[in-house]
């Protein structure tokens, strides 16, 4: 666990909570990111800009922090282009199945004791779980 930073999480945690606060707060929306991505594509009058600022403050974030000088980690993918593909699909497919996403649920949804949300990061984190156990002690690796 070399890679273990308990402030970085902690202080990233905190800017999370935030801004869902901040969200749903000032426009009584979930941030989930899903929906609003999805939303981008057909889009409702008056919730467009609101859900581009969302969006483009995820890409600008980093973005500003490395200009800014902090180190930002190397990136790599250690997937062929249609594993990540297929992997896309089956998100985008299983956050419309759930009724959200990871952030929808496990951050906003659990902080308003949403018991579908509940029960969705928990199953969540039981698939993940099984992918990494079956990547790395059934297939191999």
């Amino acid at each position: 666990m070399s890679n273990f930073t308990p402030l970085s999480a902690l202080a990233g945690g905190a800017l999370i909570g935030l801004a869902a606060a901040i969200y749903i707060l000032g426009l009584g929306r979930v941030a989930g990111v899903s929906g609003i991505l999805g939303s981008l594509l057909r889009p409702r009058s008056g919730d467009a800009p609101a859900q581009f600022a969302f969006v483009a403050g995820l890409i600008a974030a980093p973005l500003l922090m490395g200009a800014a000088g902090a180190p930002l980690p190397a990136i790599s993918v250690d997937a062929s282009l249609p594993a990540v593909i297929v992997g896309g699909v089956l998100v985008g497919y299983g956050t419309r199945l759930g009724g959200g996403c990871t952030s929808g649920h496990g951050v906003c949804g659990i902080a308003r004791f949403s018991t579908r949300s509940l029960a969705a990061t928990a199953l969540f984190m039981a698939a993940g779980a099984a992918v990494v156990f079956v990547a790395r002690h059934v297939i191999g690796g």
